[in-house]
């Protein structure tokens, strides 16, 4: 069985994101980047079921510019088998994301495609869901606990009510929520020997995706600095004061 797990480089979740004083992004010269948290952790789970016997493979796959290929060293550092690395510099939207996903798993066949619930970047929370759609196979988000029986896996997930089990055959799309498992820690040694494993790259045409912008950001700019807070005498003033900013 293969597992084929989607990672994305994201700026480090201990960085103070910072917008460029021109207002077209985010700043990144200088700043660490890091493998976005939640695929930390599908990639992390897609090694523990690996490590059980329940896979032969772990395929880690991300897409963007050469700059990406660090991540990618991350992930066969943590363990995974080899690389795939689809190069393109334009900006990838959810859609595309789940298509160029899809065109991997028709090429290399996987039972689980392993993603994050969402990037730290955009906090969309789509891929997952479009690939399932594209691919036409069952999905699992949101996934807190995972157990692989045979052609079926058991997905205990997160839902506003508390916890939710679910039981999906596979082929299928799984996102991986923050309690699912703690990733390990990469050691020296593994980051030499990732240097060995290999790592392929791939173009958009060559797996026959046209990127496509479906929304487009005309601005960026830091969200308002917050005000102080202050004391009230009562509850009857609380509410007072809460009517009074439109929030009852």
């Amino acid at each position: 069985m293969k597992i084929l797990v989607a990672v994305k480089r994201v700026v480090d979740y201990n960085v103070r994101v910072r917008v460029k004083s021109d207002g077209s992004g985010v700043e990144t010269d200088g700043v660490k980047m890091s493998i976005n948290p939640f695929d930390e952790i599908a990639l992390e789970e897609a090694l523990r079921i690996r490590e059980r016997g329940q896979a032969e493979e772990v395929i880690v796959a991300s897409i963007g510019g050469d700059e990406v290929q660090q991540q990618l060293r991350t992930a066969l550092a943590m363990g995974a088998d080899r690389a795939i690395q689809v190069s393109t510099d334009a900006a990838v939207q959810p859609l595309t994301a789940a298509r160029v996903f899809k065109a991997l798993a028709d090429r290399e066949s996987p039972q689980i495609v392993f993603l994050g619930k969402q990037a730290i970047d955009d906090d969309c929370n789509q891929t997952g869901q479009m690939l399932a759609a594209l691919w036409d196979r069952p999905q699992a988000t949101f996934a807190s606990k995972v157990e692989i029986e045979g052609s079926t896996a058991t997905v205990a997930r997160e839902v506003d009510a508390g916890l939710e089990t679910i039981e999906v055959d596979l082929p299928a799309v799984m996102t991986s929520d923050l309690r699912l498992n703690e990733p390990r820690f990469v050691k020296l040694p593994d980051i030499m020997k990732a240097k060995r494993k290999p790592l392929e790259t791939l173009s958009l045409d060559e797996l026959g995706v046209e990127p496509a912008v479906e929304i487009e950001a005309t601005a960026w700019e830091p969200p308002p600095k917050r005000s102080g807070g202050r004391k009230v005498d009562s509850v009857d003033a609380l509410v007072t004061e809460l009517k009074n900013k439109g929030l009852l």
